[in-house]
């Protein structure tokens, strides 16, 4: 038995499909690939736009004065934002942290800024985003039981300020907020955040701190403890994750959303995902290889592209391989997702969680 569902999330800008994976596009683009493709060729329902970034670049002023970020990036389809608390924590030096909130300097040009819950919802606010993330603490791994606690109790009393800032301000038919369970690898201290954070009656809800250097087991571990005491009936989202083998493993504890720079970023550095293993395209072998990237998979670039050429252009830095790669990766995420969803509806997806672990055995057998 597994705990997979499939949904439906209804926003202002289109109902999502769930389970769901979110293509990242940080600074109001997802890089390498044009809003057309991401709506066309790859019918991305749903994509991810960061708070710290466009708050420090263009200004969150500046995207609401141009009708917010929909308007802005011409894009008509669901945005999610992050509130920015995953960046601002990962600038170490240049951060401190209060129960006000975080001080930190740009990483742009050294100037001061404050976030706090209330202003991280603001800033989200001027942007328009569909879904918004309240201010969360995120830790490093590892970390000792007092620190976490500590910062699970700041994760809890931001997320009550934020969300109270929220149903101030906000339309809940065009907003959404989620508050984000934390507690680093500690078990207790996830069960605790979840069902504190479970009283403030959100739309939905996140699972973040993952992805932060812990072992792969870990995370699913978290999850694990973490989901079950989230409300049934609402979306479910971990944050910042995962390798292609990991998506149905996270949906069979029950999650809903995920995502994840994985498919963008690697797609980039010449490493491309497919049915039968990862392939990286700079290798030799595929110097006057005419086959497709991957054979069962018919995106525009391996209908259209032999893997020599796709090797060509990584190879002399042109611009289109990045486009083409992550037009790739994206639609082998996304395609996952599909199937996952289908086989959840037809209920065949244990084999199919069956199948993918086993093909993950195989796979690192081989690379052993």
């Amino acid at each position: 038995m597994t705990r997979a569902r499939a949904g439906l999330i209804y926003t202002a800008h289109g109902v999502i499909e769930t389970p769901v994976f979110m293509p990242v596009g940080t600074q109001a683009t997802v890089k390498a690939v044009a809003q057309r493709d991401l709506a066309g060729e790859l019918d991305a329902r749903i994509i991810l736009a960061n708070t710290y970034h466009l708050y420090l670049r263009p200004g969150h002023e500046l995207i609401r004065q141009m009708g917010g970020l929909h308007r802005f990036m011409s894009w008509p389809r669901a945005i999610l934002t992050d509130s920015g608390g995953f960046q601002v924590f990962s600038l170490d030096a240049l951060r401190r942290v209060s129960d006000e909130g975080v001080l930190f300097r740009s990483h742009l040009n050294g100037d001061a800024h404050l976030f706090t819950p209330q202003s991280a919802i603001d800033v989200q606010l001027a942007l328009g985003s569909d879904i918004m993330m309240v201010l969360d603490e995120c830790l490093p791994y590892p970390v000792s039981h007092e620190a976490a606690r500590h910062s699970v109790q700041r994760t809890i009393a931001w997320a009550r300020a934020g969300f109270l800032r929220y149903r101030q301000a906000a339309d809940p038919e065009q907003q959404a907020c989620f508050p984000i369970v934390q507690g680093s690898m500690y078990a207790d201290l996830r069960q605790q955040c979840a069902s504190e954070l479970v009283e403030i009656d959100a739309p939905g809800y996140a699972i973040g701190g993952l992805s932060v250097g812990e072992p792969r087991p870990l995370s699913l571990e978290m999850v694990d403890v973490s989901a079950p005491l989230l409300p049934w009936d609402r979306p479910r989202y971990v944050m910042g994750v995962g390798m292609p083998a990991e998506l149905p493993e996270y949906v069979a504890r029950g999650i809903d959303m995920m995502d994840c720079v994985l498919p963008s970023r690697n797609a980039r550095n010449g490493y491309l995902f497919t049915t039968r293993g990862r392939l990286i395209i700079k290798q030799n072998r595929y110097r006057d290889d005419p086959a497709p990237v991957d054979p069962d998979c018919d995106c525009y670039t391996c209908r259209t592209f032999s893997r020599a050429y796709l090797r060509h252009l990584y190879q002399a830095g042109e611009i289109l391989y990045s486009t083409l790669a992550t037009i790739h990766n994206l639609r082998h995420y996304l395609d996952m997702m599909r199937r996952i969803r289908e086989a959840i509806i037809f209920g065949r997806f244990y084999e199919l969680l069956r199948s993918a672990r086993s093909a993950r055995l195989e796979t690192e057998a081989g690379q052993q």
